[in-house]
């Protein structure tokens, strides 16, 4: 072999070599990391010897590092502390080619975002009560207050329980009459909220005058949501429950308090061996904490929360009142088309493989988290949501969106929330504010799956899938509840469940859920395990375990055709174990279904033995 041919198979082996070795590392995941603490400096080098200070600061150096590279795997690692913010952490749809970035604890840390500022400054009034001045800041009208961690109760009469209407005004909406001597009469009636329960949902609504002469109370606007039109005051109950809330006349326990917005200023009332300037105080001001804002043409991807806990998140109710509809969707004031809705704490819009894992959310004004239009292949997994004002968990959206005149699930069905997951969790204590509140809402959604969660201790409903009252053909389809343990729900209110369902859903499944401990309420209308409400359709329900529930376990009301098969339905003799309102008994398959009556001899046994099984 001559040297001028060796040496050309010399190079070609070179570049051989050479192109493979490229192709390789072009595919090699690319590393960095920066660590946030709050006793950094936005100036340092992010290490975890010179951290950062704020998590903006990182988010902007992950997202320029992300730029330079592909397959980069960037951690912004946060170590213990407390991050204070007075807006939303927005995380916009930079990262593209399989870039990811990871917000998690470092090991041995629980890092908390929190939206709230500390009250200091207090002083003793003559009445031995404290105050201090609010935030100044712009729409900030507190609304909670937290103590050590702790939800202080905004003074309301009564206490406990509630008061009820002697008489509704001659338009149903907008005053009542009271009984003489019902609740003590505010000096000062601008701040005071008026909050009235109907039976799935409530209003807030400001008071304008109390007439002591007619014992009369006047609203600044109307009570009950103006859509639809029968939510009139004495639509449910003739004399409807209601209570008050923020006077000073109403402080009569400890760490009671008020606002008073003409002042600015907030009066609490503290035990006699504790001096508020040594403890920690918190009132929300930051509307939002998190927000993922991606577009259809660029969505937001790859970004994870691991290991944090969020808190204090300010939503402040409309000028005009809150009337709610259903599952926090409200009546909007002034009047616009379509219902509003109470925002969350964490929000994602146009979201594609993001998750939240072991992290909490607690203590906010409004809902917890919410996936909404266009989210896709989503987790929430292994997190705690606890006193939440709002919803605990949403996923997807309503009806009212337009797209060119047309409601979206007509004009553009692709872009409903698809392939979204929420697993391993605890929601509880939501509903705070808004009683009408759901632990786990999806609205128009598919392939939603709802799995090994435990739901518990809600005023309204614990799960509910579904947002079209009528079996007409939207992009909601192939849903799954499964296994999950929802009991002592429907505190409150009444018209709900363990599980509400409602609207066409080809292919969805409600099967292996334990769902125990439903009360009665003081609605009209009674509460169940599972609620099928109208329009349901083709759902099956299989293998689910349903006791301690005071009215029928299964209900349906104008549904549909659906399946019950193998399911363990415990409930007292007075109550069909499935009560059907308006629904053709004939179109509800039913298959194998164990049915046990309270008091049987056999009842204690094989509730024990269903119990132990479902475990």
């Amino acid at each position: 072999m001559n040297q001028k041919f060796q040496t050309t198979i010399s190079n070609c082996k070179f570049f051989l070599v050479l192109f493979f070795f490229t192709g390789v590392f072009t595919h090699v995941s690319f590393a960095q990391e920066f660590f946030v603490s709050p006793l950094g400096n936005d100036r340092n080098d992010g290490t975890e010897a010179n951290p950062l200070a704020t998590i903006s600061e990182a988010k902007e150096r992950a997202y320029a590092g992300a730029a330079k590279e592909r397959g980069s795997e960037i951690i912004i690692g946060l170590l213990n502390g407390k991050f204070q913010i007075t807006e939303p952490i927005v995380f916009g749809p930079a990262l593209a080619n399989g870039n990811s970035i990871t917000i998690k604890a470092v090991k041995g840390s629980r890092p908390v975002i929190s939206g709230g500022i500390h009250l200091s400054s207090w002083e003793k009034t003559t009445k031995g009560w404290w105050e201090t001045n609010a935030p100044v800041l712009a729409k900030v009208n507190p609304r909670e207050l937290f103590v050590n961690g702790q939800r202080a109760k905004r003074a309301r009469f009564p206490n406990e329980g509630y008061l009820r209407v002697k008489q509704v005004g001659v338009n149903r909406r907008t005053n009542f009459v009271f009984e003489r001597n019902d609740f003590p009469i505010p000096e000062f009636v601008s701040n005071v909220e008026l909050v009235v329960l109907h039976d799935w949902s409530i209003s807030r609504n400001r008071v304008k005058e109390i007439d002591q002469t007619e014992n009369r109370l006047f609203t600044k606007d109307s009570i009950g949501a103006r859509d639809p039109a029968f939510f009139n005051l004495d639509h449910w109950e003739p004399n409807p429950r209601y209570f008050l809330e923020n006077a000073v006349e109403f402080i009569d326990e400890d760490f009671e308090w008020v606002f008073n917005s003409e002042q600015n200023k907030i009066v609490m009332r503290f035990p006699a061996n504790i001096n508020p300037n040594q403890e920690n105080i918190v009132v929300p001001v930051s509307e939002g904490l998190i927000q993922l804002q991606g577009s259809e043409d660029s969505p937001v991807q790859n970004i994870r929360f691991e290991g944090i806990t969020f808190c204090h998140s300010l939503w402040n109710i409309p000028e005009e009142g809150y009337c709610g509809v259903q599952a926090c969707n409200f009546d909007p004031r002034p009047e616009r088309g379509g219902w509003a809705v109470v925002p969350a704490a964490i929000s994602a819009e146009w979201a594609e493989n993001c998750s939240f894992n072991d992290c909490k959310v607690s203590g906010v004004g409004g809902s917890g988290i919410w996936f909404g239009t266009g989210c896709k292949n989503n987790t929430i997994s292994n997190s705690v949501f606890d006193d939440i004002s709002g919803n605990g968990i949403m996923i997807g959206e309503g009806r009212d969106r337009e797209i060119n005149g047309l409601k979206w699930w007509k004009a553009a069905p692709q872009q409903v929330a698809v392939k979204n997951i929420v697993s391993n969790c605890l929601v509880t204590n939501c509903g705070v504010q808004f009683f009408g509140a759901v632990g786990v809402w999806c609205g128009l959604t598919a392939e939603t799956t709802i799995k090994y969660n435990e739901i518990f201790d809600l005023p309204y409903t614990g799960i509910s899938v579904g947002w079209m009252w009528s079996p007409e053909k939207t992009p909601c389809r192939e849903n799954t509840i499964d296994n999950n343990h929802i009991h002592h729900i429907m505190n409150i209110l009444s018209d709900g469940g363990g599980i509400y369902m409602l609207g066409l859903q080809p292919g969805s499944k409600i099967v292996n859920n334990r769902i125990n401990d439903v009360k009665i309420n003081a609605g009209r209308a009674e509460s169940n395990g599972m609620f099928l409400d109208e329009g349901t359709t083709d759902v099956v329900i299989e293998n689910n375990l349903i006791y301690n529930i005071a009215k029928s376990p299964l209900r349906f009301h104008r549904a549909t055709t659906n399946l019950v098969k193998n399911n363990a339905l415990f409930c007292k003799k007075e109550n069909p174990p499935i009560r059907y309102n308006t629904t053709n008994e004939e179109d509800i398959r039913k298959v194998e279904n164990d049915i046990f009556y309270e008091n049987d001899t056999a009842y204690e046994k094989e509730l024990e033995t269903a119990i132990e099984k479902w475990k």
